[in-house]
């Protein structure tokens, strides 16, 4: 009977252990796409593969974009922060963005897909 138990024990621990690595897979998966929902748009993506050059202020990035405003481009800017994939570096009257290590990241993968 002890044995049994046991066994019973022993199943009832690698449940828990399956379910919680099945509960982090599905944390992790969750945040790659929120991630992926940041560059959904086009110009957000531009700006991160700008961005993934060297870092910029709002009037560069309105230049390299060209045909974006800069409270448009103030809004993409807004929203990649908030996703934590750039941030600001204030320098005088100026923020220069800079990608965060979670940007870089997905720089990277933009590129070999883009390159």
């Amino acid at each position: 009977m002890a044995a049994t138990s046991a066994r019973a024990t022993t199943s009832s621990r690698s449940t828990k252990t399956a379910a919680a690595a099945s509960a982090r897979q599905l944390a992790e998966i969750r945040r790659v796409a929120e991630l992926l929902k940041q560059v959904s748009d086009p110009t957000r993506l531009q700006v991160l593969l700008l961005l993934s050059e060297k870092e910029r202020n709002v009037t560069e990035l309105c230049t390299d974009l060209g045909t974006q405003s800069q409270p448009a481009v103030s809004h993409h800017l807004a929203l990649l922060r908030h996703g934590r994939l750039i941030e600001p570096r204030r320098s005088g009257k100026h923020n220069y963005y800079a990608l965060t290590e979670a940007g870089r990241e997905l720089a990277r993968v933009v590129d070999s897909i883009v390159g």
